[in-house]
């Protein structure tokens, strides 16, 4: 009875283990292939996050949970990179649920009419061999602004199985620009503060051929 109970458990594990494995294939197979000097995104390891003032004095942190980046980088040409970064507003999370709901309605983001939020690069400029300038259309509530990412190459690695890079960037935007003028005051205080600091962190993936 016992080697029967061993056995049924070693045919379960067996068959939990060649599912996995169905599944990460199917994810590979499934994954478009990348274009010359392509990088796929490691959302796991990657992320959008942004801070605004609180009536004038203190910051609020937040970050967006669902996105999806679009990246091409030649450590030789970097100034012929370009990227491309879809943003899921109803993601936004602030860790306070009233105030997700607050900033996802109308007066804010309105992701019920503007879903996602785009950045595409126009251009890159070097600065020097680890910074470089993004400049590129940013669009939010159905406005589009040109916005320039002061970018840092923060490290560039070559595993076994694929090279690995990382960026950090970084840039401020008028939420006034984009339409988002709602205001509130609290004892004279401006409740929302104007300016938007945005940070973009990712890590991303070139598989070795």
């Amino acid at each position: 009875m016992i080697g029967y109970v061993r056995f049924k458990h070693f045919v379960f594990a067996a068959v939990l283990a060649f599912a996995a494995a169905v599944s990460v294939a199917a994810q590979q197979s499934a994954a478009p292939p990348l274009p010359p000097h392509g990088w796929r995104v490691d959302l796991s390891h990657s992320g959008v996050s942004f801070r605004i003032r609180h009536l004038g004095i203190s910051w609020v942190n937040g970050r967006f949970n669902n996105w999806q980046g679009e990246l091409t980088f030649d450590p030789a040409n970097p100034t012929a990179a370009s990227v491309t970064a879809r943003i899921q507003t109803n993601s936004v999370d602030t860790q306070n649920e009233r105030r997700d709901n607050d900033i996802k309605s109308g007066n804010y983001l309105a992701v019920d009419s503007f879903p996602e939020m785009v950045f595409v690069s126009k251009r890159v400029e070097r600065v020097d061999d680890t910074h470089l300038r993004v400049i590129g259309d940013l669009t939010l509530r159905g406005v589009t602004k040109t916005v320039t990412l002061d970018t840092e190459i923060t490290g560039l690695m070559d595993g076994q199985r694929a090279k690995r890079i990382a960026f950090t960037a970084t840039t401020v935007i008028s939420r006034m620009d984009f339409g988002v003028a709602f205001n509130r005051l609290v004892e004279g205080a401006q409740v929302v503060g104007e300016e938007v600091r945005i940070t973009i962190d990712i890590e991303a993936v070139q598989p070795i051929s």
